[in-house]
């Protein structure tokens, strides 16, 4: 029986229904920031009061959780940080490989030193150093030992307090 439907019918409708969502910053007031607080309270991150005001307590809960899925830390709820407070997980990275350099290598090194896995400078290249720290948290999350951050070791460095 022909549906008239299928996944990825669903997936434009979920991400238009994301992406229609307001954007909210300090100030904003209403349903959205109680529904941003709810999300940010399931993650882990916000232990304020869900009262529907985007106070600078909520502020510092959105940069935090902006940091944790290597997010521009604005602490501003856009269409990508409502899409990621919905899956919990990064999205929309690229892959990073030895050779690449700049800012998104920097919080890699960041966030492999805080695991002891990166011994060296916090220099935005992804050199033999940082590729042997990200092998062994490969190694150790159980995920595929590639030396690259693809999308499943941007989750796992995403899990990592900082």
């Amino acid at each position: 029986m022909p549906s008239t439907s299928d996944a990825r019918d669903t997936r434009e409708e979920t991400v238009q229904i994301q992406s229609s969502k307001a954007v909210l910053r300090q100030g904003s007031k209403g349903k959205a920031v109680e529904e941003l607080q709810n999300l940010l309270s399931y993650w882990g991150i916000y232990t304020g009061p869900i009262n529907g005001e985007f106070e600078p307590q909520t502020e510092q809960a959105v940069k935090e959780f902006q940091r944790r899925v290597f997010l521009q830390e604005d602490g501003i709820v856009g269409e990508r940080t409502w899409r990621v407070l919905a899956t919990g997980a990064p999205v929309d990275m690229p892959e990073l490989s030895k050779g690449c350099n700049g800012e998104l290598v920097r919080k890699v090194q960041r966030v492999l030193k805080s695991t002891c896995d990166y011994i060296g400078w916090i220099d935005g290249d992804f050199g033999p150093l940082t590729e042997s720290a990200l092998t062994s948290l490969q190694r150790r999350c159980e995920l595929s030992v590639t030396g690259v951050v693809e999308e499943k070791t941007w989750y796992a460095l995403s899990k990592i307090s900082q």
